[in-house]
């Protein structure tokens, strides 16, 4: 049931390989989380802009939220947290001399998820 979220600067489009990042981290949920595969979903939104301190250029971001149904220890959290971080290593590549701000974390969904499949 992860639910995963990751913002990105548009500025790494061309050095982000997004369908290997998430294939991979369907795989370390899987293997870290007991999540199903079938049941990993992950959306990339690309952002625009990112200001660090008074810095409006030479910045760029991942954001990685991955939402679960609670269960999970704080151990297991954290450690698919690190492997997120050691994934965005891996597969971003910024251009330009840019600094990589990366982020990640991971939370339980609140009680009142639900979800709806179409045919």
């Amino acid at each position: 049931m992860p639910q995963i979220t990751v913002d990105y600067s548009g500025r790494l489009a061309d050095g982000f390989d997004r369908p290997a990042f998430a294939r991979d981290l369907h795989t370390a949920v899987v293997e870290i989380a007991a999540a199903k595969q079938p049941a990993c979903k992950t959306r990339f939104r690309r952002t625009e802009d990112i200001v660090v301190g008074q810095d409006t250029d030479g910045h760029a971001h991942v954001h990685v939220h991955i939402a679960m149904l609670p269960g999970r220890t704080d151990d297991t959290k954290a450690r698919l947290t690190e492997t997120v971080l050691e994934l965005l290593r891996q597969y971003v590549k910024p251009a330009g001399g840019l600094t990589l701000h990366a982020f990640a974390e991971v939370r339980e969904l609140d009680a009142s998820y639900r979800k709806s499949e179409g045919e």
